[in-house]
């Protein structure tokens, strides 16, 4: 038997399907969903003296040097001083469950150019490879054990290929690998940073308080982030030219430098700048960026930046306080349709109130009861807690249109018994009593908002494997909806929720009594509720685009999982108010383009939109097409902060692939298959993590959506 032939089947089949993982959930931790391997394996190992130089590299961060700078790893990768090929640095990499521990690097290349890609490995089985080469990707693998061995390969990119994905990981369950010394040898094309940035100047304290500090410099040319160190000690890595320090002591004196690095490595330190923090606290610095974020018939919903130091805010409407908040946000309610009001805030501590921010006028418009033209959805960590804080429902900010509360679980895995209960008391102290989170429930659907219960997530495993499940599942999610009064449910089924049974080969007639109960319980639902019950699904991009390649049962060798969601949303497509796909926690998928695209980037938030926009043929037969959604019908999901989940996208980033897709300007290399005017908004995960990042997804995003034709 040879080497190949041992591989599991989804490999011989030319693909590997990544595990289910990931979610809005991404509940008790962050994680990586496994990339999805690519096509045609070539085999290529040659073993040469470890003295062989090395060739010509536009790879930046090639050996490691610089840790895991200008790579994007698996949960788990860390770079490693022993055992090392060359230099001071080198990869290591454990596969774990169902992932294959992969690291990338996005490289821009000359098209029509010819490349040949090296790397020195060590471990059981390890794979080096290129995606997105215009051409033929290719792969090579190896097993080379406990001693170095360099795994080759070559390519030609395409005649509109200006960058590709360099890789390298392991396979499931085969143990610790190495890698080191990375070359990508070929016509550069400038722009690959090979040179560490200048250090940073101009470091300076801009405030203090009794437990923080704040800092700010001048860019670093070249900089994509800084790192500040405190008392000698590392404590942040911003990507911006500010900081603050927190957790400081009253009266201690405190050192502080900073950094700049790219993929190249990190420059010297900064001159350092000394602080003794203040032992009386201080008042603090007047709000900025205030700005009307949403407007009703009666009510001016406003959002500002965090002041350094403030524990509150006072909102001034007409010269008048009106509230003292103490989130960034608030909504003047009770107003008058057309008429022009003024506001001003300011910002408060133990010591003071700051002075108050510029003005800015709102005028009460439109009909509270009436959704936006464009949607903002979030989710609400409302039954646990996981690093980002617990926020009570009357706190959630106004922004958000559709609040999906996280997460409703069964019982067991196949009882179809869900419950849903608040954070306790012991993992979240500030959660507020049952009785005032149903006012904060009906006070947002006073607004217009809709509130949701989702069910599954990460954690919560849903199998409706008989009728008696099915309609447990009905009687137990209408008893959370009456129970709280909420407007509908969101279908966050992970894991091994959906498995397509052998032989259930037809989307649009499915078989697997998972995959038919569900949809059965769904209709029941919408049957119970009428028109305005609203359905919301939240599927990885393996559940859904995947299908594209790979259906389940209908592909010799594949995961079983593989586009098990496309029945449901056919199924329910009359009925489905919104369908927002997580964007994130995925590997490489295939555009319509037939080009593997990657995470993080406008052009993947474009092709995978574009895909559910557009319809494609399921499994690639062109006799089976899933079908278009609308674009009302249709979000974009996303995490809301680097921490809240794999695949962060940045703002410019993500309204970048909204004009491509819903104005048509603003393209990156992907075209989609047409314009989408009425592309319906952005989905996050979650509204906990972006209070935790101040606000950065909701407060952009909103204004951009609210600008919008």
């Amino acid at each position: 038997m040879t080497f190949l032939s041992r591989l599991p089947g989804l490999f011989r089949a030319k693909a590997a399907a990544p595990p289910s993982g990931g979610s809005p959930s991404t509940r008790r931790r962050s994680r990586l969903t496994a990339a999805v391997a690519a096509a045609g394996i070539a085999i290529g190992l040659a073993v040469v003296p470890a003295t062989a130089a090395m060739a010509a590299n536009i790879l930046p961060n090639p050996g490691f040097e610089n840790g895991l700078s200008g790579w994007t790893c698996a949960s788990g990768a860390r770079a490693v001083t022993t055992p090392v090929h060359g230099g001071a640095g080198a990869l290591e990499a454990t596969p774990a469950g169902a992932d294959f521990a992969r690291c990338s690097q996005v490289v821009k290349v000359k098209p029509s150019s010819t490349y040949s890609l090296s790397g020195w490995v060590r471990g059981s089985y390890v794979f080096l490879g290129a995606l997105g080469t215009g051409t033929t990707d290719v792969s090579t693998w190896g097993t080379p054990g406990g001693n170095w061995a360099q795994l080759t390969t070559s390519f030609t990119t395409g005649s509109a290929t200006n960058s590709v994905t360099v890789y390298v990981n392991g396979w499931y369950g085969t143990g610790a690998y190495n890698a080191d010394d990375i070359v990508l040898d070929g016509p550069d094309p400038g722009g690959n940073t090979t040179v560490p940035p200048a250090t940073p100047t101009g470091l300076a304290i801009t405030a203090r308080t009794a437990t923080s500090v704040a800092l700010s410099w001048n860019a670093s040319q070249g900089a994509t982030s800084y790192s500040i160190y405190q008392n000698g000690t590392r404590v942040g890595t911003p990507t911006g030219t500010t900081y603050v320090a927190t957790g400081l002591t009253a009266g201690a004196t405190y050192r502080f430098a900073v950094s700049a690095s790219n993929t190249a490595g990190e420059s010297a330190k900064s001159a350092e700048v000394t602080t003794t923090t203040p032992t009386d606290p201080v008042p603090p610095t007047p709000p900025t960026g205030l700005a009307v974020t949403t407007t009703s018939a009666t009510t001016v919903t406003l959002s500002w930046s965090a002041s350094q130091g403030a524990t509150s805010y006072n909102v001034y409407q007409d010269g008048v306080k009106v509230a003292s908040p103490t989130a960034t946000t608030y909504t003047a309610t009770g107003l008058t349709t057309g008429r022009t009001y003024r506001f001003a805030v300011s910002a408060a501590n133990a010591a003071g109130e700051s002075a108050k921010s510029a003005e800015v006028t709102g005028v009460p418009s439109g009909d509270p009861t009436t959704p936006p033209k464009r949607l903002l959805v979030g989710y609400l960590h409302a039954s646990f807690a996981n690093g980002s804080g617990y926020i009570k429902m009357s706190d959630v900010p106004d922004s958000w249109d559709i609040i999906q509360l996280a997460f409703g679980e069964p019982t067991s895995v196949t009882s179809g018994d869900i419950r849903f209960s608040q954070c306790p008391v012991a993992e979240c102290p500030n959660v507020e009593s049952e009785a005032d989170f149903i006012a904060g429930i009906r006070a947002k659907q006073a607004k217009g908002k809709k509130v949701l219960i989702s069910i599954g997530g990460q954690n919560g495993q849903v199998q409706l494997t008989s009728a008696a499940a099915r309609d447990k599942f009905v009687s137990s999610v209408s008893a959370i909806i009456d129970k709280y009064g909420l407007d509908g449910l969101d279908i966050d089924f992970e894991g091994h929720s959906l498995v397509l049974d052998a032989g259930d080969n037809d989307f649009k007639n499915p078989t697997s009594p998972v995959i038919v109960n569900l949809i059965s319980a769904l209709k029941s639902l919408k049957a119970k509720y009428g028109s305005k019950f609203t359905l919301t699904m939240a599927p990885e991009t393996f559940f859904v685009q995947l299908g594209y390649q790979f259906y389940g049962g209908g592909t010799t060798g594949a995961d079983r999982r593989a586009g098990a969601y496309l029945p449901v949303i056919y199924a329910m497509r009359n009925d489905l108010t919104l369908l927002h796909v997580q964007d994130y926690n995925s590997g490489p998928i295939t555009g319509l383009d037939n080009q593997y695209h990657t995470m993080g980037t406008s052009d993947f938030h474009i092709a995978m939109t574009d895909m559910l926009l557009a319809g494609f043929p399921v499994a690639g037969n062109t006799a089976n097409m899933f079908p278009a959604l609308r674009p009302d019908q249709v979000a974009i999901g996303l995490p809301a902060a680097t921490y809240a989940g794999n695949g962060f996208t940045s703002v410019a980033e993500v309204q970048k692939a909204f004009d491509c897709l819903a104005k048509g300007t603003n393209c990156g290399s992907y075209k989609p298959r047409g314009v989408y005017p009425g592309l319906r908004g952005l989905m996050t995960w979650s509204i906990n993590w972006d209070k935790y990042n101040s606000f950065e997804f909701s407060t952009n995003h909103r204004r951009y959506l609210n600008a919008l034709p």
